[in-house]
C-alpha cells in the first residue's frame, strides 16, 4: 500500500489541488511540506494531534516536514471557525508560546539532521513594510473571492475586523516565502484552512509561474459533527500541566462507541489490516478497542511509563482492581478545613473538576457529583476530615472523571 492509498484508507484526505501530482510527490519522498501553527495557547491541543501524527507519517515515507509556528500570523488571528475575534496576545506572551510549542513537536518529528525544520513566521512577516506587501501581492487577491471564502464566513455575520480580513495574505505569503526560500513545495493543513492554502497556491502561480500544491486532511469531528479535543468546555492539552497523562487516557477512553474506530484509523499507527479486524467488534469488545486507542495515544503523547500508570489507574476505577496510585490527586492542608469540615464546592475548584464555584453548585445541584459511590444531594454538602483515610477520599464528577484528595 502506498502512502497515499494508506492516508485514504485511514479517512484522512479532504480536498487537494491536484491528486496525480500530490501522489507522485508523497509516494516517492519528494515533498518538502508545512503545516503552521499559531501560538494562542502555551500547549498544544488534542485538536493538533493529527496534523503532528500526518507530519510524522510523512517524515517516515521520506518526505521533509516544515513546522511552522504562527509567531507572526498570530498577531492577526485566523478567523476560520470562528464567531467571534480571538484574543490579542503580546508579542511576550507569543514567543512563550512558541517555545512551548517548539518542545511538544520534538516528541514526534525526528528535527536531526536536516530531516525536518522548524521556522517562525514572525522572522519575515513583522519585517514587511505593509505599502510594498500591497503592490507586491495586494494585486494578486481578488477582493470578491476571498469574501466568498469558508473560513470568513462566520465572521461576516457578527462583523469580520479589517485585521482578520488580512489573514489570508498573510498565510499565503507564508507558503510563497517558504517556496522561494526552502524548496517547499506542498501545504497541508485542516479542511477549515482550505480558502487559505488556494490563496498560497494562486500567489505563487501569479508571482513565480510555478505549481504547488496543497491537500487538507479530515477534521476530527464525532458522530454529531462536533470537534473532538475538548471535554466540559475545556480542550485537552498535550502538556501534562495543564492535562494530566491520567485525564488525556481517560478522555480517549471514553469515546462514543461509533468513533472509536475512526479515532484509531486517523490517529494511531496501528496496520490498517489490524484496525479492519476491529470492525466487526462489538458491546465489551468496543471497550477494548477503546483501551487499545487510548494507550496508544498517550505513549504517542506522554512516553509508555506515563501510559502504564494512567492505564493502571483506569483499570483500578472501571475494573475492581489495580491501584489509585497513579489518579489525578491534591493534596489538602489543616487550613483547608473550616471546624473540620470542607465543602464540596472547594473540593470540586481545588481539584480542577469544575473552573468556577458557579460551575460547581451547578454541577451538585444537577446530580452530576459523587463522593465516592455517595451521590452529593447538593451545593451545600460538606466533607468531614475524618473521611479521608489513609487512601484518601475519591471525588467523581459524573461516571467517567475522578480525582483523589489526600490529607496531610
Amino acid at each position: 500500500m502506498t502512502l497515499f492509498d494508506e492516508l485514504k484508507a485511514r479517512g484522512l484526505i479532504a480536498q487537494m489541488t491536484d491528486e496525480e501530482h500530490i501522489k507522485e510527490l508523497i509516494n516517492n519522498g519528494k515533498a518538502t511540506f508545512y503545516i503552521g501553527f499559531d501560538c494562542t495557547a502555551d500547549s498544544l491541543t488534542a485538536g493538533h494531534f493529527m496534523a503532528l501524527t500526518l507530519m510524522k507519517r510523512l517524515q517516515m515515507a521520506g518526505n521533509k516536514p516544515i513546522a511552522l509556528i504562527g509567531g507572526g500570523t498570530t498577531m492577526i488571528g485566523d478567523p476560520s471557525g470562528r464567531t467571534d475575534m480571538r484574543k490579542m496576545l503580546s508579542m511576550e506572551d507569543i514567543n512563550h508560546n512558541a517555545e512551548c510549542f517548539k518542545r511538544q513537536m520534538e516528541r514526534f518529528i525526528d528535527f536531526s539532521d536536516g530531516k525536518a525544520l522548524m521556522i517562525n513566521n514572525a522572522d519575515w512577516l513583522l519585517k514587511l513594510n505593509y505599502v510594498d506587501l500591497l503592490r507586491e501581492v495586494g494585486a494578486c487577491f481578488s477582493v470578491n473571492n476571498m469574501l466568498r471564502a469558508e473560513c470568513y464566513k462566520q465572521r461576516m455575520e457578527k462583523g469580520l475586523s479589517f485585521l482578520e480580513f488580512n489573514y489570508m495574505i498573510m498565510q499565503s505569503y507564508d507558503f510563497y516565502y517558504l517556496f522561494k526560500n526552502y524548496n517547499c513545495n506542498f501545504q497541508f493543513g485542516g479542511d477549515d484552512q482550505w480558502s487559505n492554502m488556494l490563496g498560497g497556491t494562486e500567489l505563487i502561480r501569479r508571482k513565480l509561474g510555478q505549481d504547488a500544491h496543497a491537500m487538507t486532511i479530515t477534521l476530527l469531528t464525532d458522530s454529531h459533527g462536533k470537534k473532538m479535543g475538548k471535554t466540559a468546555g475545556n480542550a485537552v492539552w498535550l502538556d501534562p500541566n495543564k492535562t494530566s497523562p491520567f485525564d488525556f487516557y481517560q478522555y480517549w477512553r471514553n469515546v462514543g462507541d461509533e468513533d472509536v474506530l475512526k479515532c484509531i484509523r486517523m490517529l494511531t499507527f496501528l496496520p490498517i489490516e489490524q484496525i479492519d479486524e476491529m470492525g466487526s467488534w462489538e458491546g465489551s469488545k468496543l471497550n477494548e478497542a477503546k483501551e487499545i486507542l487510548a494507550y496508544e495515544l498517550t505513549q504517542m503523547v506522554h512516553g509508555k511509563k506515563e501510559a502504564d500508570k494512567a492505564q493502571e489507574a483506569a483499570k483500578a476505577l472501571f475494573a475492581g482492581g489495580g491501584s489509585t496510585e497513579n489518579m489525578p490527586s491534591t493534596e489538602l492542608s489543616e487550613a483547608d478545613f473550616t471546624d473540620g469540615v470542607i465543602s464540596v464546592i472547594d473540593l470540586l475548584t481545588k481539584s480542577g473538576l469544575c473552573a468556577t464555584r458557579s460551575d460547581a453548585r451547578r454541577l451538585t445541584d444537577q446530580g452530576g457529583c459523587f463522593v465516592g459511590d455517595f451521590k452529593v444531594p447538593d451545593f451545600r454538602y460538606t466533607v468531614k476530615k475524618s473521611e479521608f483515610g489513609p487512601d484518601g477520599l475519591i471525588l467523581k464528577k459524573g461516571k467517567k472523571t475522578y480525582h483523589k484528595f489526600l490529607v496531610k
